[in-house]
This record gives structure tokens, sequence and C-alpha cells, in this order.
């Protein structure tokens, strides 16, 4: 794998035409590539300790009825060890305690140095985002709160060093704390499992022409039993350019390099779109509708590549203590109340079930160029076809007689019969086609 490119263009694992048309060459088929268990697939990431016991119960709450189990919990160093030596544990144990009792497989990423411990110059104001002066002081801290917490099953080193570490990143220091962190929790608790930090975008570091996830596996991440892990953030589902379906494209290439490098586990343990209304940052403005429809469509498109767990974020908002765009990410207000994408999400699950097993697309007439589309059956038999386009074509499927096509956006089905073959009206969002054969 040495010097070799990880985001290397690879060709994009869609069946161009296979839905049938002789003409069209740039439909998107995706075919997922094993059996996929939302409730094992999908996570969240989580807060519980920011919030008071009622509004973290109301959460866990309102995840269990989403059928999810997965969390990754956010841990800040600066705040559970404000002065060394002195702990501030208390809300984060309330809120685990109450955890435990929902049996979550629970991830766990501690980030940020104490100011104690930090590398920063003298004064300065944001000393949280400087390595640590001492890895192993990090490491000790990391394998103290693993013997703490039990039930965290994996636990993962820092978060998005390659573009929060200050003065810049480094991707040699980071795999450092990364193995020495490993090393230390594995010598008192060998079962954990091991999550590098979820590297931001595709592992871009800013002032370099290199990927930290390219530089981790080059000093020998495959041989360390380590999961890798990034945020495919984008500004659409597709991708930053629709056209390029650059998500399909990157997300591909990466995650078939890292395994083919030999790393076992890949996760995005992050993704999603706030619905904040602005001032603009980063992410253009698109609401609460907005943050439905997009998480839907990466949903599908992520559950057919080749990643083993995939994290949203955020269960909730949060407060003021985040940026304007980053409070409003959640699938849940301030009070805990479900938002559209929440609704949104519910009634995928409803509609879908909760496995879904690959199958191939359907024969189709007048396909779309613009068209996504992703084929699966579910166990009993009955087949699904998550479907959208831009331009709001419509789809021919001679072989298909009668079918329900959902809207999972407003939770509304319309039934469809045609003896030449059921017409499904398109949308530029996501629809679930169900038929049975």
């Amino acid at each position: 794998m040495k010097g070799k490119a990880l985001l290397a263009m690879a060709v994009l694992s869609a069946c161009v035409g296979c839905l049938g048309s002789a003409t069209v060459q740039a439909e998107t088929v995706l075919r997922g590539q094993r059996a996929v268990t939302w409730k094992d697939f999908l996570g969240v990431n989580v807060q519980f300790q920011y919030f008071t016991p009622d509004t973290y119960q109301k959460q866990m709450t309102r995840l269990d009825q989403l059928g999810l189990n997965w969390i990754r919990w956010t841990l800040h160093w600066p705040i559970l060890e404000p002065a060394q030596g002195q702990y501030n544990l208390a809300d984060l144990d309330a809120a685990m305690n109450s955890a435990a009792t929902h049996h979550y497989n629970t991830v766990a990423y501690l980030v940020g140095s104490a100011t104690y411990a930090s590398s920063a110059p003298q004064g300065a104001s944001n000393a949280d985002q400087y390595p640590p002066q001492d890895d192993t002081l990090f490491a000790e801290r990391m394998t103290a709160l693993a013997q703490h917490y039990p039930q965290v099953s994996h636990w993962q080193v820092w978060n998005e060093p390659n573009i929060i570490w200050l003065p810049q990143a480094d991707p040699v220091a980071y795999y450092n704390l990364l193995t020495t962190t490993a090393t230390a929790i594995r010598s008192v608790l060998p079962d954990k499992a091991i999550v590098t930090a979820g590297v931001a975008y595709y592992g871009q570091m800013r002032g370099s022409t290199g990927y930290m996830l390219q530089s981790m596996v080059d000093q020998g991440l495959a041989s360390q039993n380590i999961i890798a892990a990034y945020h495919p953030y984008s500004e659409y589902p597709e991708g930053d350019s629709v056209p390029d379906r650059d998500f399909l494209v990157r997300a591909n290439a990466l995650n078939k390099s890292l395994h083919d490098a030999g790393v076992s586990q890949v996760w995005a343990t992050e993704w999603g779109w706030s619905s904040y209304s602005g001032p603009v940052e980063m992410q253009h403005i698109i609401g609460l509708d907005g943050q439905a429809d997009y998480t839907l469509r990466r949903l599908a498109m992520m559950s057919t590549l080749d990643y083993q767990r995939i994290f949203l974020f955020n269960l909730t908002d949060l407060d003021q203590r985040a940026s304007a765009r980053d409070r409003g990410y959640g699938l849940l207000d301030l009070a805990g109340e479900p938002k559209p994408v929440y609704n949104a999400l519910r009634h995928f699950f409803e509609i879908t079930g909760p496995r879904l097993l690959p199958a191939d697309p359907p024969a189709a007439t007048a396909v779309p160029e613009d068209l996504f589309a992703i084929a699966w059956n579910r166990p009993d038999g009955s087949h699904l076809l998550m479907a959208w386009s831009a331009s709001g074509a419509h789809l021919n499927l001679p072989g298909i007689k009668s079918a329900t096509l959902y809207d999972p956006l407003s939770g509304s089905h319309n039934e469809l019969s045609n003896a030449k073959g059921v017409d499904v009206p398109l949308t530029p969002t996501l629809q679930i086609l169900v038929w049975n054969p």
C-alpha cells in the first residue's frame, strides 16, 4: 500500500444502463454489498451528560423507538479534568448509568488536551486544540476512563486531528498518540476495540497535499488491529458535485484502499446535515425539511458501500456552547422532541423493516439520466427499490404490475397498478417502491 494515494479516482460502483435502457449513459444504480441490519449498521452521536436527567432519558427513549442501538459518546478531557488531578465526572457517571440500562453498544472518544497538559504556548485561548505534551499521560487518562466505564466497548482516540490540531496537523505525532493509547488500554483491557480518530472528510490536512489515513497506513495501521474512521461530510448527499457523484467515487476509493491494505473495519463516525437558519457557516441553508431529505438519500447510498458501521451526527440539537450551525444537527430538538428528520427515519425503517438483503434491480424503460436507484429484498421475499431523480422524471417497470410507492418524508403512500407495468413518478427526494413477486 505504501506510496499509493487513497483518494485515487476509482470507477464508480454503479450499474450504468443495468435497468434495461440501451440509450442512457449516466444513471447511478447501486447494489448493496451485503445484508444490512439497521440497528447494527447505523448509530448516532450523543452527549447525554450535557443535558438534565429528564431530557437525556427522553433522548434515550426516542433512540430506542427508532430501533437503533449503537451510540458514539463525546468526552472532552479539559471538561472531565479541569485541573490536574481534579475530576468532574458526576454528570457523566449519572448519564452512563442511565444509558447502561438501555444496553447500548457504546463507542466513546476522548478529545482535547487538558489545560495543564497541553502543548499550547503560554496564554493560548484554545489550548485544548493542541496535542498533549505527553502522549503517555493522555493514554493513562483514557485507560482510566475505559476501566471506569466498562460498558464502553470501543475507544476512539481524539477527533478530527487533521483539521483541529494546532499549530498544524501532524500525522506522525497523531499516530504515536494513537498507538501509545491503544497499547495502554489493551495492557489492562485486552478485549477493548480501538478506533482511529474520525478524520474530517477523507483525511485531508490543511497546508499539505497528504492525507492522514494514508499516512497511518504507511506507518503500519493495518498491523495494529485498529478500526479506521473518517467523516464524509459534503454539501449534498451525492457529494460536493452532484453530477460527478463525488461522495460515491471518494468513499468507494477510500474504503477499497483501506480494506486492500489490510484494515478490516472502516467506519464513518460522523455524517449529517444541520437544520440551522444561519448565518451561513460552511453548509448552505437547507432547513428542517432539507435535513430530512438529505439524510435519507445519504443513508440509502451509504448502506450499499463497504462501511462496517456509520454514525449520524447528532441525536439531539446542541445549546449555545456550539456554533450556530453545529447546534442544528440533531434528530431531536433541545427538549428531546422529534424533528422532521427523526420522523423521516422512523417512516424509512417502518417501510424497509429491520433487515435488507442485496438484490438486482428490476428491468426498466425510459430511465432518466439523473436517476439514483438501489434495489433490496426483504427477508419475507418482497422487493424494494429506493429511487430519486432531480428532474422528477418517470420510471416504467414493465415486469411489475402492482406496487406501493412510499414517501418516507411525509409518511404517505400510493398504490400503483398497470397491466403494462407500473409507471413510477420520481421526485428529487427518496421514495421507496415495494412489491411482491
